[in-house]
Parts: C-alpha cells; sequence; structure tokens
C-alpha cells in the first residue's frame, strides 16, 4: 500500500490567485474574451521581450501552432523529423498532406542526430523538423549548415524548450521559425496555449490570418484557414505566470540538481546534464536503465507506481511504432531511438516538489538495482 501522499508525474504552475483575478477584472467591463483582444496583445509584447524575437504569433495550443506554420509556409513533399517525439510533431506533419521521413536520434541528449539527416534528404525533401527533446537543444548549427546547403527550411518543435538558451541566444532564434507550447503541464503555461516566433518578416499577418479562418479583411477571405486563437482569459494566465517564471525555473534547478546528486553515477542509471553553455529550464527527468542496472524501466515504473507515485514512459512508443501509422515506417531503422524508448522514463519533475519526494523517490528506483 502507498504510504505516502500522491505524487504526479507534474503539477501546473499558478500565479496567487488574486493575482489573476486583478488580470482577468478588466474583461468583464470590455467583454472582449477572444480575437486578439489586449490581454492577447500584452502576452505577445511580453513574450517578444523574454525571449528576444522581434515576431511572436499566439495560439490555441501548441499543435495547432505548429500545423498553422507548416501550412503557411507552403511546404509541400517530405518532411525529415524524429520518432522520439511527442504524437503532436508527427501528427501536425502528416495532417498537413506532408510526408515525415524519420531520422535517428543522438545517444546522450536524444535530440535529432544531424549525420542521420543527410542520407535522407532527396529531391522532395523540404524541410526538417527537429525536436528540443526535455528541454535538451538540438544541434543547431550542424542542423542549419545541413538545411543551408540543401535549401530546406527548418521548424523546430520548441514545445519543451520555453526560455532555453545556447551561448545566450533564445531557442526561440533558431530555424526559420520555433513553436512553443504552452500547455498545463509546461515550464510556462497559459492553461492551454502556443506560439510561433519566425524570421520572416511580414509572416505574423500571415499566421494570424491562417488561425482566423484566413480571413483577410472585412469582406475578403483568402485561405482556407482555421481557427486556433488564443483567448483573453488563457493569455492573462500568461501574463501573471510569466512574472513568475525565473522564480519557478530556480526552484526546478534545486529538484533537478537533487535527482541528479542522488541518480548520477548509479549502475546503469543514465540521466541527462545540461550540456555545457546551455542555460536549461529544468522541464523534465527522463532517466534511462540500460541492461547494467539489473531491472527493467517497467519494474520501476511499477515500483513507483504502488507508492502512488507516478513517472511516465516518456517517450514510448515511438511515433514510428503508433498503430495509426502501422506499416508505414519501421522503427529497427532509427536503433538508437528504439533503444532509449524501451529504457526511459521520466520521474516526477515540477518547482514544488519537496526534497524529502525527490528522496524517497530515488530510493524507490535504487532500490530496484540488481546485487
Amino acid at each position: 500500500m502507498p504510504d505516502n501522499k500522491q505524487i504526479l508525474v507534474t503539477r501546473s504552475s499558478m500565479p496567487p490567485l488574486d493575482e489573476y483575478v486583478a488580470e482577468i477584472a478588466p474583461l468583464w467591463e470590455s467583454h472582449w474574451l477572444t480575437n486578439m483582444g489586449e490581454k492577447h496583445r500584452e502576452l505577445e509584447r511580453e513574450l517578444e521581450s523574454y525571449l528576444g524575437v522581434d515576431d511572436i504569433a499566439l495560439f490555441v495550443n501548441g499543435h495547432s501552432a505548429l500545423e498553422c506554420v507548416l501550412e503557411a509556409m507552403q511546404l509541400k513533399g517530405k518532411v525529415i523529423t524524429t520518432p522520439y517525439s511527442f504524437a503532436s510533431t508527427t501528427h501536425a506533419i502528416v495532417r498537413k498532406g506532408l510526408t515525415p521521413v524519420f531520422a535517428d536520434i543522438k545517444p546522450d541528449d536524444y535530440t535529432i542526430d544531424p549525420s542521420s539527416i543527410e542520407s535522407l534528404i532527396d529531391e522532395d525533401t523540404c524541410a526538417i523538423v527537429p525536436v528540443h527533446v526535455y528541454g535538451n537543444l538540438c544541434d543547431v548549427e550542424a542542423i542549419q549548415d545541413i538545411a543551408d546547403r540543401h535549401h530546406l527550411k527548418v521548424v523546430y518543435d520548441a514545445a519543451h524548450a520555453f526560455g532555453v538558451r545556447l551561448n545566450g541566444a533564445s531557442s526561440a532564434t533558431f530555424g526559420d521559425a520555433a513553436m512553443f507550447s504552452f500547455h498545463a503541464t509546461k515550464v510556462f503555461n497559459t492553461i492551454e496555449g502556443g506560439a510561433v516566433c519566425f524570421r520572416e518578416p511580414g509572416f505574423r499577418t500571415k499566421l494570424n490570418q491562417w488561425k482566423n479562418f484566413g480571413i483577410t479583411g472585412e469582406e475578403t477571405v483568402e485561405y482556407v484557414g482555421g481557427n486556433a486563437k488564443m483567448n483573453e482569459f488563457c493569455a492573462a494566465m500568461g501574463i501573471c505566470n510569466l512574472r513568475h517564471l525565473d522564480d519557478e525555473i530556480a526552484k526546478r534547478k534545486m529538484v533537478a540538481e537533487r535527482y541528479w546528486e542522488r541518480l548520477d553515477g548509479a549502475r546503469g542509471v543514465r540521466t541527462c546534464l545540461p550540456k555545457e553553455g546551455v542555460t536549461p529550464n529544468y522541464a523534465y527527468m527522463p532517466v534511462v536503465f540500460e541492461d547494467e542496472f539489473g531491472s527493467t524501466r517497467d519494474a520501476v515504473f511499477d515500483a513507483l507506481a504502488e507508492q502512488d507515485i507516478h513517472a511516465r514512459k516518456y517517450f514510448y512508443p515511438l511515433i514510428s511504432d503508433y498503430g495509426c501509422y502501422a506499416g508505414r515506417f519501421d522503427s529497427s531503422a532509427t536503433p538508437v531511438a528504439k533503444h532509449v524508448a524501451a529504457r526511459v522514463l521520466t520521474l516526477p519533475m515540477y518547482a514544488d516538489l519537496a526534497v524529502e519526494d525527490v528522496d524517497r523517490i530515488c530510493d524507490i528506483v535504487l532500490s530496484q538495482a540488481s546485487e
């Protein structure tokens, strides 16, 4: 039987209630609840400042943001991406009529391996959609070099990488565009939401039209767009949460460091430490259990669950093994990704996770190792 309180894999960060109430109070005067109102515009400005970008477009969620940018770029053909990601990445590609081609991942940080990209490029390839996994940044220089030589667009799935920097440069500045998710489980959330940062001047207008049914004027509709606008209540939550974000990340850092202190170096346990030059956001705590551990990832998962501690097999299965794509892909073509997916477990990770709870989790994890 569980001997302590339930611990979920994550817990949403929220501002003080009175702060949020004060932020949304003006909506009862304006009655402007959606369609890019005052709160929406304010959050855009604040995010541009925080991320160090000139342009950003907000969306109802990150998935819609990714679909919209792929469509607005008018891409056609094949897109090289990773099978080691959340369903949204590949689903967005497929739903926009594009063909995903899976490259393998690097064994140290689980991001797409640039060395596996180039051999997959052919005359039908139009873009690369890499994923910053767990907040670990892709090898952005190598990917951009490949894209430049082959005249390909680069659209980053940066859902995990809000606030992450490489040598001072924001993750929002890499590639032709970067998509962020502001889902409730993310380091920065707007309850539900997402955004696209982009390089092309004037692209904001196109994105705003695409996410509003393709309406371009009072009596003109020029695109077959969708409806993906962020509402004012979500924008207000983002405004509040952004004020507290640096403190939240600092708390996450303490949690992460405790995990690494306890688990890093244990036999058969592979953690994922930040690389040199990277300012991390401590979004996730992935642990890979190699054969030397003497027990399986699933055994650790079950042992934690018995104590009402909810870890997550994230990402498992590989996207290339999803039932909805049966017969289309061969996951054995990406052996590193297949190996990691079968062994990875993301442990509970959030700003208010107590050190005593981290220790309890680590005790259970390490107790599963064979002598």
